[in-house]
C-alpha cells in the first residue's frame, strides 16, 4: 500500500473528473482572457470604483432621475449660493466709499428781489437755492414723505418691501410709484448719475445703506428736497416754490406742497399743469392721491383734507418760457451785483457764479415801469431820427432816487440786453451831464457867494440876481481878466448859447429855466472852480467824475452817472440832507445774512 491517502472520487455532472478538471482549467484561462462584460453582474457591482467629489450626474440612476439633484445637493447649492452672495455683498459694502457730491448739485443760482419782496430776476447756470429743513413747513415735508417713502423715519435707507410693493402696484395698473426710498433718491441725485443700469442701482443700494447709517434723517431729507428736479428748470424745493407759485418755500401750504410732491414723479409733464388739460388732469389726480396719503399716514385730518378739496386744485402760475434778463432787468441786476461786490469783499464774480446769494434791492417795480414809459414819451416828443440824422445816435440814461434815504427806485439804462445794448446808460460815468450841472453852480453861489468886483470879497447871490444872457459874450475871471481860449481867433473865450437870441441881463432863475449858458459860465467864474467842485462833492458827486478847471466845467463837461446826478437832485429835494444812492438792502448767502448792507446815513450837505 502506498503511504498516501487516496482522495475519494469526485462526482461531476456532464462529464468525468478529468473532463471537469480540463473544463475548470479552460474556464480559468478563459476568465483571465475574456472581456469585462462577460463577468457575472454581482462581480461587476462589487468591483471598486473611483470616488467622485460631486455625484452628478447621479450614479446608479437612470433616465430623468440621473439628472435630478438630490435634496442634499440642493441644500448644499443653496447654502453655497447664499454664503457666496452674502460674502460678496459684505465685501462690496466694506469697500464701497461715499463719493464726493456731483459738482452740479453744489451749484445754485442767485435771486434778486424787488423792494416789495417779489422776485426781480435770477441768474446762474442752475436754478437752485438751497434751504435748511427748518425753512420747509412741516406739512410740506410730510407731503413728500407720504408720497415717496412713508417708512422714511424707520427704514435703514432701503426698503425691499417698498420696492416690491411699487412693482406690484404699477403692474396692477395703479398710479406710478417710486421703488426707491427718499435716501436712495438723495444718493442718486447727489452722488451718482441717472443711468438705469444694474451696477448703478446696486451701488445706490450700498451707498444708501451707508448714508442711512452715517447721516441723520433730517440731513437726508434736507438734501433730498434741495436736489430734486421739479420741472420748469427748477432744482430744489425753493426754486420750485418760486417757479410754480411765486412764493418762498416758507409760505407754501400742504395743498401746494402736495402738488410739488407730485411734480417730482413726472416733472416733464406736470410743469405744463397750468396750460395743458391732460397734464392738469393727471397732476390733479396725483395731487389728490398725495393728500389721501397724508390722511392715511395721520398727518392730515379728514376735515383738513376736505377743506383743501373744497378750495380746489392749486393751479400753478403761468410759465413763461425763456424769460430772462430782458428790458431794464439786466441793468438792475448788473447794478445790484456791482453794489454787492463793492460793499463786501467776500462777494466775487467767481463766488456769484457758484450761486447761493439772495440779493434784496431797493428797486420799485411800478416806478421802474413808469420811468421806462416816461423815457419813451420824451423820446417821441423830442427826437425824430427818421428826419433828423443827428437824433439817430442819441441814447438815454435816467434814474430815480428817493430823497432823504438815497434808495435807488428806478433806472433806465437803455433798450435792454435783449437788444444787444449791454452798457447801462444810467450808471455810466463817461458822458457829460450838460446843463443839468447848472443847479450845482447856483447852489455853490448861494453857499459861497460870488466875487462880482475884482479884488473884493464875495457877495451874496440869489436866484433873482441878473447876469448877461447874450450869446457870444466874453467871460471874466475873479481878477477881472478875460478868460483865454486858444481856439478863438482873438485868443479870448466867447461863450455861446444854444441859440443866438439876445436875452440881455436876465435873472438866474430864468436863465436856468431857459438853459441859457452865458450867465452860468460867468457865475461859475465868479464863485470859483474850487468852491463849485466842493459843493458838487458835498451833494454826492465823486471827485473823479469832475472835469478839470475850464469855462465849460460850469455848464456840464463833468461826467457823473445819471444815478449820481439823481442823488444830487434828491439832496435838493430833501432840503440839503444828502444820502448816498444805494441799491441793495440785504444780502444772504446760503441762508446767512452778510454784513455791510445797512442803509447809508443821510448827512447835512455843507451850507
Amino acid at each position: 500500500m502506498s503511504g498516501h491517502r487516496r482522495r475519494p472520487p469526485q462526482r461531476s455532472v456532464g462529464g468525468t473528473r478529468a473532463e471537469g478538471d480540463r473544463a475548470t482549467g479552460h474556464r480559468a484561462a478563459h476568465r483571465d482572457q475574456a472581456p469585462r462584460q462577460d463577468m457575472p453582474r454581482r462581480a461587476r457591482r462589487r468591483a471598486p470604483q473611483k470616488k467622485r467629489w460631486i455625484d452628478y450626474p447621479r450614479r446608479g440612476r437612470t433616465g430623468l432621475r440621473r439628472w435630478l439633484p438630490s435634496v442634499r445637493q440642493l441644500l448644499a447649492l443653496f447654502l453655497l449660493f447664499f454664503g457666496g452672495t452674502a460674502a460678496a455683498v459684505g465685501y462690496a459694502y466694506a469697500t464701497v466709499t461715499i463719493p464726493d457730491p456731483n459738482p452740479t448739485t453744489l451749484l445754485q443760482n442767485n435771486i434778486y428781489y424787488w423792494s416789495d419782496g417779489t422776485v426781480l430776476a435770477t441768474d446762474g447756470s442752475v436754478n437752485r437755492q438751497n434751504v435748511s429743513l427748518s425753512q420747509v413747513p412741516a406739512d410740506v415735508r410730510w407731503d413728500f414723505i407720504a408720497a415717496e417713502n412713508a417708512s422714511f423715519y424707520t427704514d435703514p435707507g432701503i426698503d425691499p418691501q417698498g420696492i416690491l410693493r411699487a412693482v406690484v402696484h404699477m403692474a396692477a395698473g395703479g398710479s406710478v410709484q417710486s421703488g426707491s426710498t427718499i435716501t436712495q433718491q438723495f444718493v442718486k441725485n447727489t452722488y451718482l448719475d441717472q443711468s438705469q443700469t444694474v451696477s448703478r442701482k446696486f451701488k445706490e443700494l450700498l451707498i444708501s445703506t451707508k448714508i442711512g447709517a452715517g447721516m441723520t434723517k433730517e440731513q437726508i431729507l434736507q438734501g433730498y428736497l434741495n436736489t430734486c428736479f421739479f420741472g420748469r428748470q427748477a432744482n430744489g424745493i425753493q426754486a420750485a416754490a418760486r417757479m410754480y407759485y411765486g412764493l418762498p418755500v416758507e409760505r407754501l401750504d400742504a395743498s401746494q406742497g402736495a402738488f410739488l410732491a407730485a411734480a417730482v414723479n413726472e416733472p416733464s409733464l406736470f410743469q405744463y399743469a397750468d396750460s395743458d388739460p391732460a397734464a392738469r388732469a393727471k397732476a390733479q389726480a396725483r395731487w389728490s392721491w398725495v393728500l389721501d396719503r397724508m390722511v392715511k399716514t395721520g398727518k392730515l385730518t379728514p376735515g383738513q383734507r376736505a377743506r383743501y378739496a373744497a378750495a380746489g386744485f392749486p393751479t400753478p402760475r403761468k410759465w413763461t418760457h425763456g424769460s430772462g434778463l430782458t428790458g431794464e432787468t439786466g441793468y438792475l441786476v448788473q447794478l445790484a451785483r456791482s453794489y454787492a461786490e463793492t460793499h463786501d469783499p467776500t462777494i466775487t464774480d467767481s463766488g456769484l457764479s457758484r450761486g447761493g446769494y439772495q440779493i434784496h434791492t431797493t428797486f420799485d417795480r411800478k416806478k421802474t415801469a413808469e420811468l421806462t414809459r416816461a423815457v419813451a414819451t420824451v423820446r417821441g416828443q423830442r427826437l425824430d431820427p427818421a428826419h433828423r440824422p443827428v437824433d439817430r445816435d442819441v441814447q438815454v440814461g435816467a434814474a430815480s432816487v428817493e430823497p432823504t434815504t438815497g434808495r435807488i427806485l428806478a433806472v433806465y439804462g437803455g433798450p435792454g440786453f435783449d437788444h444787444a445794448h449791454y452798457s447801462d446808460n444810467a450808471d455810466t460815468s463817461g458822458v457829460p451831464v450838460g446843463s443839468t450841472f447848472k443847479p450845482i453852480v447856483l447852489a455853490a453861489a448861494l453857499q459861497h457867494g460870488a466875487v462880482l468886483r475884482p479884488g473884493k470879497s464875495p457877495e451874496p447871490i440869489t436866484p433873482a440876481g441878473k447876469f448877461n444872457g447874450d450869446d457870444g459874450i466874453k467871460i471874466k475871471d475873479q481878477q477881472g481878466n478875460y478868460v483865454a481860449d486858444p481856439k478863438d481867433p482873438t485868443g479870448l473865450l466867447h461863450q455861446h448859447n444854444d441859440t443866438p437870441q439876445r436875452w440881455g441881463y436876465i435873472p438866474l432863475r430864468k436863465a436856468m429855466e431857459q438853459s441859457v449858458n452865458t450867465p452860468y459860465v460867468q457865475l461859475g467864474e465868479d464863485v470859483g472852480y474850487g468852491n463849485v467842485a466842493r459843493t458838487a462833492e458835498s451833494l454826492g458827486l465823486r471827485p473823479g467824475s469832475l472835469a478839470a478847471p475850464s469855462a465849460g466845467f460850469y455848464i456840464g463837461t463833468s461826467t457823473p452817472s445819471a444815478i449820481r446826478m439823481a442823488g444830487v437832485y434828491a439832496t435838493f429835494a430833501a432840503d440839503g440832507m444828502q444820502a448816498t444812492p444805494y441799491s441793495v438792502t440785504k444780502v444772504t448767502h446760503n441762508g446767512s445774512a452778510l454784513a455791510g448792507f445797512s442803509a447809508p446815513a443821510p448827512v447835512r450837505a455843507p451850507a
